[in-house]
Formats: structure tokens, sequence, C-alpha cells
């Protein structure tokens, strides 16, 4: 008797796998086919990525999104030919990202920003930029974060959702160069002529200095004790912190060959004004 029902159960089970036999070889058959299509398909995409102007910091995050997406399309091709009811997984991937979702919104939110910037391009690495209060050269364009090297040596990191929702200033042109600002005071009593020939000869001297476009001087405003004058010339963005303390340098070091008085006493004083 039991021999008898040992037999009927394997009976069956040989029955039930030659039934579901074709289903499993189906399955296994698109797996692989789909899985080999899709390797296909990103070495394609990966091909037409590397002649367009995509930043390298996104291509990869791309490749991989499509990569994984298409292979879950396969997964789920192969488990509906199984017979496996598809529509509670996809049920269940969409709560498991939605809560994925939810506990990396804040994430989810700076990766987007990441995207934006790395495909629209404010800024590059190099280029000399002020987000917000921050102002630096960009080191680093990633995923998530945006770094700067400060003129103090500080490395910013900035969260991209941050930096594109701020006021972006690019102070880089084109042609890799960027304007200084630089003031300087000068007594009333002083002639602004005398002044402006003083700043250019000594701007001449900077070899950090680009001569074209030529350097802009000119009378910013005036302050209660002296005359403050605006001295814009141009760098190349490399040469940027060094450019401004040369510049500085030789203004400073005319100024005194040429004893040109800028310090007053603290106080309420009156004096005359030159020409």
């Amino acid at each position: 008797m039991d021999i008898e029902l040992i037999q009927s159960k394997l009976q069956g089970l040989f029955e039930a796998l030659l039934n579901w036999s074709p289903k499993l070889i189906g399955a296994i058959i698109v797996l692989v086919i789909g899985l080999w299509i899709v390797g296909k398909l990103i070495d394609i995409v990966k091909r037409s990525f590397d002649r367009t102007t995509l930043s390298p910091e996104i291509k990869p995050f791309l490749l991989s999104v499509i990569s994984v997406g298409m292979k879950i399309a396969v997964i789920l091709m192969a488990a509906g030919i199984l017979g496996v009811e598809t529509s509670s997984f996809v049920a269940m991937l969409a709560a498991v990202g939605f809560a994925v979702g939810m506990a990396l919104q804040g994430s989810l939110g700076h990766i987007a920003a990441g995207i934006l910037i790395l495909i629209f391009k404010p800024y590059k690495v190099g280029d000399f930029i002020t987000i917000g209060d921050h102002k630096g050269f960009v080191t680093g364009v990633q995923i998530i974060n945006t770094m700067l090297r400060t003129l103090d040596n500080e490395t910013v990191i900035i969260p991209n959702g941050a930096a594109i929702s701020d006021v972006i200033i690019n102070s880089s042109d084109e042609d890799g160069m960027i304007r200084l600002s630089i003031n300087v005071y000068m007594p009333y009593e002083e002639e602004f002529d005398k002044i402006h020939s003083i700043i250019k000869d000594a701007l001449d001297t900077c070899k950090h200095l680009q001569p074209e476009p030529a350097p802009q001087i000119g009378i910013g405003t005036f302050d209660t004790h002296s005359i403050v004058v605006d001295i814009r010339p141009y760098c190349l963005v490399e040469d940027y912190e060094i450019a401004y303390f040369e510049a500085t340098k030789a203004v400073k070091l005319a100024f005194g060959k040429n004893n040109i008085k800028v310090a007053y006493s603290e106080g309420v004083e009156l004096g005359s004004i030159g020409a």
C-alpha cells in the first residue's frame, strides 16, 4: 500500500514537471536572450553617450539606471512565462521604491539637481563661481554635491539642490579669463588723472594680468575721507589669486614711490579737492 502511494506521488510529480517544463525552458530562454540583448543595447547607449557632450560624471549613473530598468523588465517577462503573478510583484517594487524615496527624498532632490547641472552645465570644473555666500573655483561636480576651492584654500561642499535653487554667478568666460575687482583710496586733493596714470603703469608691470581687454580704472564712489577708485584688470582663471595679490602689491608700491597719501586720521577733516 505504501509503495503504491509513493509511486502515485512520484508519478504525479513527474507529470507536473512535464507539464511545467515548457514554461521553465521558455522562461530560461527569455532570461538568457533578454539579458544578452540588454548587454548589447547598453553597449550601443554607451557608444552614443561617448559621442555626446554629457559630463563624464553622469554617464555611468545614467547607464546604470538604464541597465537596471531593462534587466527588471526581462526578469518580469520571464516570471510571467512561469505563471508568476507579476502585478503583485510590481506593486511590491512600487511600494519599496516609494518607501526608499520618502526616506531619501532630500538626497533624491540633490541627485535630480546634480543631473540638471551635469546636463545643462551652468558651470564646470575650473570655473570661478559664486553660489550664495560662497565663492571659489569648481574642483568637482558630482551627482549629489558641488565642490569649491575658495581663495582661502578651503574646500566648500555645496549640495546640488542648494546650488541650483540659489543664484549662480559664473565669472569665467569662454576665453578662460576673469575680471578682478580691486578698490583703492585716493585723497580728495589729488588729481584723478595722476592717480589713473600711476595705477595703469603699475598694472603694466604685472606679468599675470592680461593686456587685453584693457583694465578699467575709474572712480567708484566718494567716501567721507577719500575717493574710492575701482580697478578692473583681467587675468586667466587659474591665475586669479596670484594676479590679485600681484596687482595690489604693484599699486601699493607705486603709491609709495609717488608719495600718494591715502590714510586719514579719525574725525572730521576739511581738505581741498583736486582736478
